[in-house]
């Protein structure tokens, strides 16, 4: 397994082991033991998949009471998945790195440590989504911001995103700063 640092400290690129031959290929999308030697401690307690479509933009989002780390692992299709760093404290508030990750090119997975926002928008047809995370999802303590949101700045490779009408309407990431307060 390889780790890639980002300029965003909390952000990593992972590149597991992948096995491939004429059948296909396998690895292990997590093995305890093998993430806390790379430094990942966190203790993850629920796992997601999603589903979206081509052009869908989910994001950018975040818990706030009760921030959580994920593991997101791309299963099937392209996306360009999008960290913000939203620690009021960190040095590199309000930066943003993304990463195109695909199941025809190298198996790549993305960890977020507490403190950050997620988005990704869908490139192919569709796209299928797992995410181990370290808290359990609270509806009441989600929040998000505007992705086009300017102070933030992130380039998006697709011009008009099918979104949801909740990310349509968050306010950008400054008007958020007093809830992380709270």
């Amino acid at each position: 397994m390889k780790i890639n640092e980002t300029p965003l400290d909390g952000f990593l690129i992972i590149e597991p082991d992948c096995y491939k031959d004429e059948r296909g290929f396998f690895l292990e999308t997590y093995q305890d033991h093998r993430y806390k030697e790379a430094g990942i401690n966190d203790h993850f307690v629920q796992d997601n998949q999603s589903r979206s479509n081509k052009a869908v933009l989910r994001g950018m989002h975040f818990q706030v009471k009760r921030p959580l780390s994920q593991i997101v692992t791309l299963i099937r299709g392209c996306i360009f998945d999008v960290g913000v760093d939203i620690r009021p404290n960190s040095t590199t508030f309000g930066q943003w790195y993304g990463v195109k990750l695909s199941d025809d090119e190298k198996q790549r997975q993305v960890y977020m440590a507490p403190g950050f926002a997620h988005g990704f928008c869908v490139l192919s047809d569709y796209a299928d989504l797992h995410y181990k995370v370290s808290s359990f999802y609270d509806p009441s303590d989600e929040r998000g911001f505007i992705w086009s949101d300017s102070f933030v700045g992130i380039n998006w490779p697709i011009e008009k995103p099918i979104m949801s009408l909740r990310d349509q309407n968050y306010p950008g990431l400054i008007e958020l700063l007093d809830s992380f307060n709270k």
